[in-house]
């Protein structure tokens, strides 16, 4: 199918794009890699009157670290966080799942907003967001707010984005130089979403767990931010009950469907080997290896 009718906007500033959204209301939609919207729009599930494209838009594309945080642009790609040298060092876990996330050619284009911002409960970097302690920047008519990833998905595609707001960038507080992390996914094939994925990030003080924070992806209608699991690692050190306490907490938490990557039982199941592996291997980077 082709899309429907709409008029295209390429402005150049975060201040014209707020104009826009406020000017065109439920029919104006932000667009970047097009990766989500699009194949909607194909579809007929989305309709806009009015795309405004935010590639042109100055300073979207930056990924820098300022007092503490690491921020990056909405319009960042997937392919510049594998290849940034400031994320493979400071936040290795962003590269780690952004070279899972479908192929080469969609990395080359799909931004790093639009993976978060939509609320498809498929995508990878919400959980990754999660666990990281990540804030989201929007800009609107009143001004620029942070909203917490763990609050932000309220349901399929239904976020706390407000109306003529934008998405702009993502501010991530820089984690201790020695934090364990990982990203476990399990996939059908190439380019697929995640059957299920996990997200861990942790620090270790005198070989005890001090922080431990565990997000799963594409088993619930929304991301999961699964404190519990987290819990069950702090003042531990990360012996095989702790960890099986961690994945059994993910498991609970997880609510999948069954479709076509399988009975949600199994989906429920494999969170819990995809938990484990993840927690692993964040206390293996965490103590060194």
């Amino acid at each position: 199918m082709i899309t429907g009718h709409f008029e295209y906007h390429r402005p150049k500033t975060v201040d014209e794009v707020v104009s826009l959204l406020s000017r065109h209301g439920d029919d104006g939609r932000v667009v970047a890699g097009g990766h989500s919207l699009v194949p909607m729009m194909k579809m007929r599930l989305a309709d806009p009157a009015h795309l405004i494209d935010l590639r042109n838009v100055a300073g979207l594309d930056r990924i820098r670290e300022d007092a503490g945080n690491i921020r990056i642009g909405a319009t960042v790609t997937q392919h510049a966080i594998v290849e940034s040298e400031l994320l493979t060092r400071k936040l290795p876990i962003l590269k780690e799942a952004a070279l899972l996330i479908a192929d080469p050619q969609v990395r080359y284009v799909g931004t790093i907003g639009g993976n978060v911002a939509n609320g498809d409960p498929g995508n990878d970097m919400p959980a990754v967001m999660m666990a990281l302690g990540a804030r989201f920047v929007l800009r609107g008519p009143k001004g620029e707010r942070e909203v917490d990833p763990r609050a932000y998905y309220e349901a399929p595609y239904v976020t706390a984005i407000g109306d003529a707001e934008v998405l702009t960038e993502i501010r991530i507080p820089v984690p201790p130089a020695r934090h364990g992390w990982a990203y476990a996914k399990m996939k059908r094939k190439i380019g697929d979403y995640a059957t299920t994925a996990t997200a861990v990030i942790l620090t270790l003080e005198g070989g005890v767990c001090k922080s431990a924070a565990i997000a799963l992806t594409n088993v619930a209608p929304t991301p999961l931010y699964v404190e519990a699991a987290g819990k069950a690692l702090v003042g531990t050190k990360g012996d095989a009950a702790a960890i099986a306490t961690a994945a059994n907490a993910a498991m609970k938490a997880a609510d999948p469907v069954s479709d076509m990557r399988g009975p949600a039982e199994f989906r429920r199941h494999v969170t819990g080997v995809m938990t484990q592996r993840a927690i692993e291997t964040a206390l293996k980077r965490a103590r060194g290896g």
